[in-house]
């Protein structure tokens, strides 16, 4: 079992930026890839960034790319979104989520996902 307490998420104006944390306890010892997804309301939950357990295999969405950055800190069992020139289409409830059957590289579907965070909202204004 791998609990998943995502904190960062805020309200900020456009072009602003939030740090995503998702914290990790339990069976942290077993290697896990992290996802973060998003969803907003009426739509469908997306993968927006993965990070396989070594890190050196990371997945964005094109449309994201050089506006976020996903990493992991293994010392404090920690993942991490950075997220710059926010738009207000970035606006979403996030998710980070744990993949123990896909490890060793960045998957970016939701269902090789085992374990999810509650989310935490991501508000910009325009």
């Amino acid at each position: 079992q791998v609990q998943l307490v995502e904190s960062g998420g805020g309200l900020v104006q456009a072009g602003g930026s939030l740090r995503l944390s998702c914290a990790a306890s339990g069976r942290t010892d077993i290697n896990h890839a992290m996802g973060w997804f998003r969803q907003a309301p009426g739509k469908e939950r997306v993968v927006v960034a993965a990070i396989s357990w070594s890190g050196k295999d990371a997945y964005y969405r094109e449309s994201d790319q050089g506006r976020f950055t996903i990493s992991r800190d293994h010392a404090k069992n920690t993942a991490y979104l950075q997220m710059n020139n926010l738009k207000p289409e970035d606006t979403a409830v996030y998710y980070c989520a744990a993949s123990l059957g896909s490890w060793y590289r960045g998957p970016t579907s939701s269902t090789e996902y085992e374990y999810w965070g509650q989310g935490t909202q991501v508000t910009v204004s325009s």
